[in-house]
């Protein structure tokens, strides 16, 4: 696979802060699990989106969560 199309995987998350100087789930059964992408441009567009529904809950925050560096530690070092 050539490095452009090589897949960058990312996780979109978020739920409710139980302080938001932290990054601790108030709830995890309630920790919304948005999805996987295949780059951070498009993880990017759904958290995003995610965040401005969320907008008005100072608590709520959504993550990206970068996958391919958890899964292929050795790949980012280079």
């Amino acid at each position: 696979m050539s490095e452009e199309n090589k897949q960058l995987l990312h996780l979109v998350i978020g739920g409710e802060l139980s302080d938001i100087d932290s990054v601790t789930f108030k709830d995890l059964k309630a920790v919304d699990i948005v999805g996987v992408y295949p780059n951070y441009a498009a993880a990017y567009d759904v958290w995003k989106q995610k965040a401005q529904q969320t907008v008005d809950n100072a608590e709520m925050r959504y993550f990206i969560v970068h996958l391919h560096r958890l899964l292929d530690p050795e790949a980012t070092k280079a």
